[in-house]
């Protein structure tokens, strides 16, 4: 089975610091295959046959936690399940000058459309969806700094996301998709 796994908090303002050649090598050894990393910010593409993918977290925790002594939360997507966020993208939401659009990843205890219900939602600014796994967020970037969703900065949900940008997803998928086909 072809996994993401997307670690929260690594490499953010000299913080957590983590190579992702070593980073890779620990994956190897917890006994993930194909290994990948993509960009400084915490994504791997591996595959596994041997665990269960909810045990998948926690074995990977436990071995950053040896390798770096780093205490990091890592959320594990199957390829279906990342496919069908990805998938959920409006064509149209991009990340650029003009538009700034983004996955929030959620961590199972706030995984419910519920979740829109903690948020501060600007309609006439903030384009917002639910889908099961993820928030999907886009603004214009000339309205950003009006966003109702900078609000959730600091808040309990805050520590039960971790979020990337839609270039970012779209690139993962593509790269989950590459290791699948070999």
């Amino acid at each position: 089975m072809i996994y993401v796994a997307l670690l929260r908090g690594i490499n953010v303002g000299g913080n957590n610091k983590v190579d992702m050649k070593e980073l890779k090598k620990t994956f190897e050894e917890a006994g993930m295959s194909a290994v990948k990393t993509y960009i400084n910010s915490g994504n791997i593409i591996f595959a596994d046959d041997q665990h269960a993918q909810d045990e998948l977290p926690s074995i990977l925790e436990a071995a950053i936690l040896s390798q770096f002594d780093l205490s990091i939360k890592v959320l594990v997507y199957s390829i279906e399940e990342f496919r069908r966020i990805a998938g959920s993208l409006p064509e149209t939401w991009t990340n650029d000058q003009d538009m700034k659009s983004d996955v929030w990843f959620l961590w199972p205890e706030a995984d419910n459309a519920a979740v829109l219900d903690e948020l501060t939602i600007k309609p006439e600014i903030d384009r917002v969806n639910y889908v099961p796994g993820a928030v999907l967020w886009s603004v214009d970037k000339a309205h950003a700094a009006k966003s109702g969703m900078q609000k959730v900065i600091g808040t309990k949900l805050y520590k039960l996301v971790t979020i990337r940008n839609v270039n970012t997803v779209r690139k993962l998928l593509v790269l989950m998709e590459e290791t699948s086909a070999d």
